[in-house]
């Protein structure tokens, strides 16, 4: 930036951060021509780092890294596209034996090579990264994902401070998970102006997704030549080296902050947040960590787009229910418009409002909260002029575009507008009420005209005391989904008044074809939301119990057609009939119940093996929740064999388990075992419901099928387990846990919880634990026997002293327990779930001595 340009507010956002002319100091830069072959620039602390002497300009790469690094480089930047991240090389020396880590990319007809140290072994953090991506794929609500990444990232590279940051609509961001050092304040629900991160600074974050500042006051490492003979600077947009504008390190240092990393958070393509890093002295990491860090952003942000995109499946289907009541409704009556009067109320279901009126024929009907009713003629004549030719409109702050709403915001804050007609007359509001918000702001967000350190410029605020602001006549902002749903509504809605107002009984008819056809659209786009989680989840973990019937059944379905897609792409375009059914099978071995598999080694392809996964998959679900595998004792026979015109004939025989009545109504999952196989594949199915259990029969076509080279037939599976112990007496249990391994703890909370327990406190020293204990007493503990450089013996003497329950937890022999303490429960690492829980169960007759 031109230190003499004037002082005005896009100081910031034309400052051209992506050609700094300078990389930050823990490494060198050479950039080359295209052909990788001959040195045009350098870093000027290339020589003293590569242990060579004289002007790099101008000379054979060769001569600096020797042939065999330049072929390898060449190869790395051949398999790496133009304007991506860089291809890696670890642990490489040049032939005066120095080792370093290089990264390599082109960009704009230049060939970027960047050294740096040597660093550790990469397997120790990728290790690490891998098992943190373990655990977050297990997560299934966002909340989970956002409070606990926070933890695991601190916990992986060591910064004093790590925080989740999501941009608001204004661009503005706000602090909504926090993990940090135990002595610093907290920056948690606090907003950041968005003129911190300036509008290029964003570009770059989605090109290049992480950014790490090693030190706050670097001295800039010079690019010579700053510019090429035709003028252009060098661009550093994808090179980790790239210097950072010395105005963010300015704000760096007014936070007190000393190094610093920022990893992307990209939802759908666009920059949803980042996770952001403070260590309080300079910081540098490794080649080997920072990969690690990128990698586990990038799953990050496909595991938060799925969960995402699962509630909007989750909405989509509640509204298309709600639509579906009302459409079936319409078509069978004579009077549309008392109807709609009459089901205003399910407008509501279709879109969260705190109120609803109705403008139909000069009518007005109201439900919950709303404007007065003598205001709603003028909302509908402004109405009249923002929804030309039937469009939706909304917006979150009615005040500022109608002239009294201010007087009714407490009630009626913000409205969406959903047209009833092609012509401007009549209409549904929807309308949310007044959310009153005080935003804890880190700084006033009015940056200040002030002469810096660095000139004459806008000078990044010194002052993140928190700063206080009352939002008010504003509701919470209506989402691009609810929109879609309201202008879905509309469209549907508009054809069946239409057909009502022509009075002619053959358009019944054509009101139910557009009902039908908004089905398919609604069908399609839930359909294009499956398949974005497929895409992304590409290795789905195992359902818990835990969710309601309707999500599990969907998650289910997800799963089974996720599998079929995973095993056509990977198995020859099909899949093995009896590894689909002991994939499905398997979550239900170990409830006391028997399963058998018996047959030959069946091989279907793509479109049979997808359609059995779905069939297969609701036969499992549903003798899991009424049939032979709802309890222990009951029995699964499964048969198949290939007849003498090469059909597979496959028989599902269910017995020793409740008694089996026919199913009330059709529901999806029933329509879908009898009719997919002969509909999709021509074949024949046949499912009977015996009392003694469910009997089905289906035969697949020959075409569809084929024998494999024979293997041995699985034996019969008894199952090994009895079914999980109930864990109702549990609930509610305060629990205190002491462990100094945060993966543990973090796995423990997951168990305690998800079986009803509230965990009180995670505490990680003998120290915190006592300290707590004088302030709180919990209902029973888990315990690590060993914590660092001590052990847990203190914490128990003063949990026996207070009569609280505990157990041991702990990876090592008894050798690290008290002979005091020898009658303490233990259980070893590492444990499952079951064992966890029956300990603690155990602890349930001492509960009512303290």
């Amino acid at each position: 930036m031109n230190e003499l340009s004037p002082v005005n507010l896009t100081n910031c956002d034309v400052e051209p951060i992506h050609i700094p002319g300078s990389i930050q100091p823990h490494g060198c830069l050479l950039a080359c021509n295209v052909s990788v072959t001959s040195i045009v620039r350098h870093s000027v602390n290339s020589q003293a780092l590569l242990g060579v002497e004289g002007d790099l300009n101008g000379r054979d790469l060769a001569s600096i890294v020797g042939h065999a690094l330049e072929h390898d480089m060449r190869n790395a930047l051949a398999r790496t596209p133009e304007g991506t991240r860089s291809a890696l090389l670890f642990n490489k020396a040049l032939p005066n034996g120095r080792r370093f880590d290089i990264a390599v990319h082109r960009f704009k007809g230049n060939a970027i090579i960047e050294f740096e140290p040597a660093g550790e072994d990469i397997a120790k953090p990728l290790e690490l990264a891998r098992a943190m991506l373990t655990r977050i794929s297990a997560l299934r609500s966002v909340d989970r994902l956002i409070r606990d990444t926070a933890r695991l990232v601190q916990g992986m590279l060591g910064y004093d401070r790590v925080m989740i940051y999501q941009f608001g609509q204004d661009g503005a961001g706000k602090v909504i998970s926090e993990a940090k050092r135990a002595d610093l304040e907290s920056f948690f629900g606090q907003y950041f102006p968005a003129g911190d991160i300036p509008v290029q600074a964003r570009a770059l974050y989605l090109k290049n997704t992480i950014r790490i500042i090693s030190d706050a006051n670097f001295e800039r490492i010079r690019i010579s030549p700053q510019f090429d003979p035709s003028g252009e600077p060098l661009d550093l947009s994808f090179a980790h080296l790239r210097s950072v504008s010395p105005i963010h390190c300015e704000y760096l240092r007014n936070m007190g902050v000393g190094a610093s990393m920022s990893i992307s958070i990209i939802v759908d393509g666009a920059l949803w947040g980042l996770i952001t890093c403070h260590h309080y002295s300079p910081r540098t990491l490794s080649m080997a960590q920072r990969v690690a860090a990128e990698m586990f952003g990038d799953f990050f942000s496909l595991q938060l787009t799925a969960l995402r995109h699962k509630q909007s499946l989750d909405a989509a289907t509640a509204a298309r229910d709600a639509l579906d009541g009302l459409l079936r409704a319409a078509v069978r009556v004579e009077d549309i418009n008392e109807l709609l009067r009459e089901r205003l109320g399910d407008f509501g279901k279709l879109i969260p409002a705190n109120g609803l009126a109705m403008w139909l024929d000069g009518k007005l009907t109201l439900s919950g909260n709303t404007p007065p009713a003598d205001a709603i003629p003028g909302l509908a004549r402004f109405a009249d002029t923002v929804t030309e030719g039937g469009r939706v409109w909304a917006t979150h702050k009615l005040s500022d575009v109608v002239s009294g709403a201010d007087e009714y915001a407490e009630h009626a804050a913000g409205a969406l507008v959903l047209p009833l007609s092609q012509r401007p007359r009549d209409y549904v509001f929807l309308f949310r009420k007044e959310m009153v918000q005080t935003l804890e702001w880190a700084g006033n967000p009015e940056k200040t005209y002030e002469s810096g350190p660095l000139g004459d410029r806008l000078t990044p605020r010194k002052s993140f005391a928190i700063w206080k602001e009352t939002v008010h006549h504003q509701s919470t902002p209506w989402t691009e989904q609810e929109r879609e749903f309201a202008d879905a509504a509309r469209a549907a809605l508009v054809g069946v008044i239409l057909q009502h107002s022509e009075l002619l009984a053959d358009e019944r008819a054509k009101a139910e074809v557009r009902h039908r056809m908004l089905n398919e659209e609604l069908n399609h786009r839930v359909k294009n939301i499956l398949a974005v989680i497929k895409s992304l989840v590409t290795n789905p973990v195992e359902e818990e119990k835990t969710l309601e019937a309707y999500v599990e059944s969907l998650r289910g379905r997800i799963q089974a057609l996720s599998l079929a897609h995973d095993q056509v792409i990977r198995g020859e375009g099909g899949g093995g009939l009896q590894d689909l059914l002991e994939a499905e099978l398997l979550p239900y071995r170990g409830n006391g119940t028997t399963i058998t598999l018996t047959g030959p080694n069946v091989w279907m392809d793509a479109r049979s093996f997808s359609i059995m996964a779905l069939v297969l998959h609701e036969l499992s679900t549903n003798a899991a929740k009424y049939g032979a595998l709802s309890r222990p004792g009951g029995r699964l026979d499964v048969t198949w064999d290939v007849d003498n015109v090469g059909a597979c004939d496959l028989k599902w025989v269910e017995s020793d388990g409740p008694l089996v009545s026919p199913p009330s109504r059709r529901g999806f999952g029933t329509v879908l075992i009898d009719r997919s196989v002969p509909f999709d594949l021509g074949g024949e199915s046949d499912v009977q419901y015996h009392p003694t259990g469910v009997v089905a029969r289906f035969r697949i076509p020959p075409k569809f099928v084929s024998l494999r080279s024979v293997r041995s037939q699985a034996k019969p599976a008894a199952s090994a387990f009895a079914g999980s112990r109930s864990t109702a007496h549990l609930a509610g249990i305060r629990t205190l846990i002491v462990e100094d391994q945060m993966l543990i703890a973090l796995d423990l909370e997951q168990i305690l919880e998800d079986a009803g327990l509230e965990v009180l406190a995670t505490v990680t020293s003998s120290a915190e634990a006592l300290a707590y204990l004088e302030r709180n007493l919990p209902d029973l503990a888990v315990l690590d026997v060993n914590l660092g450089d001590g052990n847990s013996e203190p914490i128990a003497h003063a949990l026996r002293a207070r009569n609280i329950p505990f157990i041991f937890a702990t990876g090592y022999g008894d050798d690290g327990i008290a002979r005091t303490l020898a009658d303490v429960p233990v259980v070893r690492k590492p444990y499952s779930r079951e064992a966890i829980l029956a300990e603690l169960g155990r602890l349930m007759p001492a509960l009512g001595q303290h």
